[in-house]
Parts: C-alpha cells; sequence; structure tokens
C-alpha cells in the first residue's frame, strides 16, 4: 500500500497548536520537522553522544505532516484541515499555513520510522524498539520493548509521558486498570511491569489495529495475553462496550487520548470506577485544560493534580 503525506508549512511557535488542531480532526499520526537544534539534556545519549547532523540554520519555520491510506476519504478530510487551519489564522501566525503533496511507499514508511525510534528512558524505565539490543549496563532495569506498527504509540511523546509519571504515582499491587484508547498498548505494558504482573488490564480503541499491535507488544514483552483483555470501540456511546467494560471495577482509569473526546466521554468513566479510583488522562493541550477539568468537575470527579510538560496537560482526578 501507499500512503499520501500531506505535510503543512507552518512556524515553530504554532507546530505544537497545528498538530493539536489535526488530532482534534482525528489524525493521531503526526510528524513534526524543524531545524531547532536538540539541547544536550534532551539527546538520548547525552552530550557525548555521535555527534549531530549539521541544520540549516533555524529560521522557525516548521513541517506538520500525516499520512493518509490510499483509500482513505482524503477530499473531505483535507477540506476539514484547510478550515481548520484558516480558523486558527485568525487567532496566531501560523506561518504559509499551505499544505504540500507526496507518496510515501509501505516500505519506506517502516524503514524511516525506524530511523527516528531509538532506545530512551522515562525516568528509570527503559523504552526500547524491537529491532535493538538491549546493552548490557540495562539488563535488570525495567524496560519495554514496543513495535509502534500502525498504532505508532512508543512513549516519546509529552503526553504519554505525563500518563507514564502518573502511573508510577498511583497504582499499587492487585490493581484493575482501564486503558481507554490503547493505541500500542505501551501503557497497559508499563501497569504490568510497573507491579510486576500483579494486576489486570483492561483496554479499548476504536482501531481493530490498535487491538491487535497491543496483543503483539504483549507477546515481545513476555506478558501473557491473559492479563488482559482488549475490545474495539468507542466507549462513549456504544454500550456494549461499556457492559463488558464493567462497571465499578477499576481502581485506575488511563486516557492518552484527545481533549474534546475526554470532555465527551466523561460521563462513561465514573461509572466504571470503584469509589476512590483515580482517572489519570491526558492529550490535552494546554488551552483545553479548562473545559477537560470543568467537564471531570461536572461528573463528580475531584481534580488532584494538574501537570504541564510543553504545551500539554496531564489532569488526574479521584472518584
Amino acid at each position: 500500500m501507499n500512503w499520501i503525506k500531506y505535510s503543512i508549512n507552518t512556524t515553530t511557535e504554532a507546530e505544537d497548536i497545528v498538530g493539536a488542531t489535526l488530532m482534534e480532526l482525528g489524525i493521531v499520526s503526526i510528524e513534526i520537522e524543524n531545524n531547532i537544534p536538540v539541547d544536550d539534556g534532551d539527546r538520548q545519549g547525552g552530550v557525548f553522544e555521535e555527534l549531530q547532523p549539521d541544520l540549516p540554520e533555524d529560521e522557525g519555520l516548521s513541517r506538520v505532516s500525516f499520512y493518509l491510506g490510499e483509500d482513505e476519504d482524503h477530499e473531505s478530510l483535507i477540506l476539514q484541515v484547510k478550515a481548520a487551519l484558516d480558523e486558527l489564522r485568525d487567532t496566531m501566525d501560523i506561518g504559509q499555513g499551505t499544505i504540500d503533496t507526496s507518496v510515501t511507499k509501505q516500505e519506506d514508511w517502516i524503514n524511516n520510522w525506524k530511523q527516528f525510534f531509538k532506545s530512551f528512558y522515562i525516568d528509570d524505565i527503559l523504552i526500547k524498539p524491537t529491532w535493538e539490543e538491549i546493552d548490557p549496563e540495562d539488563k535488570g532495569k525495567i524496560f519495554v520493548e514496543i513495535d509502534p506498527g500502525v498504532s505508532f504509540g512508543t512513549g516519546k511523546h509529552e503526553t504519554t509521558q505525563l500518563c507514564i509519571r502518573q502511573l508510577k504515582k498511583y497504582l499499587k499491587a492487585g490493581d484493575e486498570i482501564l486503558d481507554v484508547g490503547c493505541g500500542s498498548g505501551i501503557l497497559s505494558i508499563i501497569a504490568n511491569k510497573l507491579l510486576d504482573g500483579n494486576c489486570h488490564l483492561v483496554g479499548t480503541d476504536i482501531d481493530e489495529d490498535c487491538i491487535s499491535s497491543t496483543y503483539e507488544n504483549f507477546e515481545v514483552n513476555h506478558i501473557d495475553k491473559s492479563a488482559g483483555d482488549f475490545y474495539v470501540g468507542n466507549l462513549i456511546d456504544d454500550k456494549d462496550l461499556q457492559d463488558k467494560v464493567g462497571y465499578e471495577k477499576y481502581d485506575v482509569v488511563v486516557a492518552n487520548i484527545l481533549a474534546d473526546i475526554i470532555i465527551a466521554m466523561a460521563p462513561a468513566i465514573p461509572p466504571a470506577m470503584k469509589d476512590g479510583a483515580y482517572f489519570i488522562t491526558s492529550g490535552i493541550i494546554n488551552f483545553k485544560e479548562n473545559e477537560v477539568k470543568d467537564a471531570l468537575e461536572a461528573v463528580g470527579l475531584k481534580i488532584l493534580e494538574i501537570n504541564h510538560q510543553g504545551e500539554w496537560v496531564n489532569i488526574t482526578a479521584q472518584k
């Protein structure tokens, strides 16, 4: 299969907002390219990492790209993207805001992705791609192997890291955990690893490929399939799915999804939670923070923490 790559020409200041706007339209696989040098502290190998390639001078420009398969409805979605960009122009400088198009073959997609996904740490947790060997000095530590496949969850994004740090804080042995919008399964896998398997996982995603990807990543992490039950569907309005997921069952619910989806889903979250359970969520761009907070409070959840990383927000609440 070939993929059509659409690249929005924008500015580095607007790239996160443009990316969040695409996510609000349901486009979740986003690539950002700019010439901002990587700070020493953010390099995967630190300041002594092999020399970084020389980049052109940073002129404040950025390209925010996304991919669509040949069989998808391109015309309708691109019209929505253009309309959303026009709305953004009314409130901020997004640069040119033009869209370039190119074709990427399936094999190029996979190989190009592997060039950019390298091992890295989130605090004391090592995240590594399946195609890299673990270094001798990392053996014995908590590590997670991920093959993002079509679902792309690697842990690199700020929203995933925010959720992981909250899981480390609130999980306890024996927990029932619900992962809403499980993607590649990375949050479920990390929860299992943090508790040494002493938990039960349930996950949902609207994309059937994500369920397959999650079980594949379970296998490469030596987690038995029986450790989790994962379902396709939308928890917002799918009563059958809500029944499968269950009621007053979970100690922790985690959702790394879009702000508008969290808001729409808010009424369905407390019924799934035990009294005293925690709801950990991110995927919230900063200008949506208050809307999500209000929606969670409106369904009776108490806000415990609000954390920020870059342009992104985590909200942790309790029933």
